[in-house]
């Protein structure tokens, strides 16, 4: 009987030291977050005064010439810059199934913009370059790079709209040029907070609000706190810029993950550490986006080219002052503090290419690897399957009704008459120049298919105090991981077997000291041994 109650007392114990976050040698080891503090060591000062540089002063006739006077300076950066996926707008990604595919913004299908292809010259607003118009931009001359768009201090450097990439004529480039530095938030949030034609569309935690953001909206970014810039995580050398995002990558490298700062043991608790080893770091640390500002959560093209009565484009808001129809566009569907989905992820994707056939509905535009048995021997990455947070697009497109293809549509020219869907909404007319400059066919029969997109999301990290709680995934009916049903989880699942074999045990703990507590007081007094 004693060695029973040992037994159990040895299980309670056990137990206890796990779930009350006991320690041992390896969460000695682990990295004390409530003593870590980061603070950015990037100034964005410039090493020298450019103000003061003679060939900075002189007028530039163009764009063009201040970019010859940077790199009168700055020699061989061109090359560095002219090697990056952010110059090229793609790069080599390895598709399972499809082999090494060029993939990028420049000729992928999204289920936002749909694609750039005909309407480059609004789309390369973005770009770092000057000129893209078309399929003829010469991606090997150094004088089409705009240093500007990511080395502007002043806060006065403005893409023209539908202007190619070119500066707005109000830019003062001697100006712009004399005061430059190492880019900041400002600089990447131009396009990466704006992405897909307004704040905060496509990712849900990039936000305009992140230029001066409380600590509840994002702890890395506050200005009460870290006030960090994009670099600071982004640690660029050559100008290549680590980080991935999933709409437009496939593979699992080249990625900025919490780890580089936080280690892969940043809790104190063991128990919680272990859980990094299938919870990735922002499933319990972002448990909402979009917490500033909506973010685009449906679009669906096929309500597009509603007109008024006098034959005008309408634009209809919701109480929030967010598009919620546009006639060039559809009707779309905002959404503010949003809890995420989960999702099993390998960092591997698969990405429907315009030239694939549509197979499934709703259209996978982007499909994210993993599950539970990716692990060990089965793990299909260099990591194992983590559970991740996502923001998933809905959307509703065109596409080939005979083909069985996904259609890019002309959207956009400077004139109407041109066939444009945003000036002359004839879908019809759209899809043809726009599988034209694609060079696909295209049947002459369009019809509008669902869509979804997978955001991962890594940005707007909570305070540790907003974290989430065991309770928010370990509970039955309301946990977060309902939607991952290949594997067991304490708490949510109920398995007979277990259930019972755990009650019977406890059932049986519990007879056995009681069992043993009514021999000690019945026959206490006759097991005594007379001392001679």
């Amino acid at each position: 009987m004693k060695k029973l109650t040992l037994i159990v007392a040895l299980f309670c114990t056990t137990h206890w030291l796990f779930a009350n976050n006991g320690t041992n040698r390896d969460s000695i080891r682990s990295f004390p977050m409530n003593e870590y503090v980061y603070k950015s060591g990037n100034t964005n000062n410039p090493s020298a005064d450019h103000s003061k540089f003679a060939i900075l002063q002189q007028p530039f006739a163009s764009a063009h010439d201040a970019t010859a006077a940077c790199l009168s300076c700055h020699t061989e950066r061109d090359k560095e810059i002219m090697a990056t996926s952010h110059w090229h707008w793609r790069r080599s990604e390895k598709l399972e199934g499809k082999g090494v595919v060029s993939l990028g913004k420049a000729n992928i299908i999204n289920n936002f913009c749909i694609g750039i292809t005909g309407s480059e010259a609004t789309c390369t607003r973005c770009h770092i370059g000057y000129g893209w118009t078309d399929s003829s931009f010469d991606f090997t001359d150094p004088l089409n790079i705009d240093c500007l768009v990511c080395h502007d201090k002043t806060g006065t450097y403005k893409k023209k709209p539908g202007g190619a990439g070119y500066p707005a004529e109000s830019v003062n480039l001697n100006f712009v040029s004399q005061h430059v530095g190492s880019p900041g938030r400002e600089n990447c949030g131009v396009c990466h907070f704006l992405g897909g034609g307004g704040n905060n569309v496509k990712h849900g935690d990039l936000d305009i609000a992140m230029l001066d953001c409380s600590r509840e909206v994002d702890v890395h970014m506050t200005t009460e706190g870290e006030n960090m810039s994009c670099v600071d995580c982004h640690i660029t050398e050559k100008h290549q810029i680590p980080g991935k995002v999933y709409a437009l990558s496939s593979e699992n490298k080249n990625r900025t993950t919490c780890e580089q700062c936080h280690t892969d043991k940043p809790h104190q608790s063991t128990i919680l550490n272990e859980h990094g080893l299938r919870v990735a770091c922002q499933t319990c640390h972002i448990p909402e986006y979009a917490k500033a500002n909506g973010t685009k959560m449906i679009w669906d093209w096929s309500t597009a080219g509603r007109l008024d009565e006098h034959g005008n484009p309408m634009h209809e808001n919701d109480a929030d002052g967010n598009h919620n129809y546009l006639s060039i566009k559809g009707n779309f569907v905002y959404n503010d503090h949003v809890i995420p989905e989960y999702f099993w992820f390998n960092g591997i994707a698969n990405h429907q290419l315009i030239t694939d056939k549509i197979t499934t509905i709703p259209v996978q535009m982007n499909t994210l690897y993993g599950s539970y048995n990716d692990k060990g021997t089965h793990q299909k990455s260099h990591a194992p399957a983590k559970i991740w947070p996502v923001k998933v697009h809905r959307g509703k497109q065109i596409y080939d009704t005979v083909n069985m293809t996904l259609i890019q549509p002309k959207l956009w020219d400077k004139e109407s008459g041109k066939g444009a869907y945003w000036t002359d909404f004839d879908w019809n007319k759209a899809a043809e120049l726009g599988m034209a400059a694609c060079g696909l066919p295209y049947s002459g029969v369009y019809g509008f298919v669902e869509t979804e997109m997978y955001w991962p999301l890594n940005h707007q990290v909570s305070p540790a105090s907003e974290s989430l709680k065991c309770i928010d995934c370990h509970s039955r009916p309301n946990s977060r991981l309902a939607s991952l049903n290949d594997f067991y989880l304490p708490g949510r699942d109920f398995n007979p077997i277990v259930e019972t074999a755990g009650v019977s045990f406890i059932l049986v703990s519990i007879i056995g000291i009681a069992f043993h507590a009514f021999c000690r007081i019945v026959f206490g007094g006759k097991c005594k041994i007379d001392n001679p």
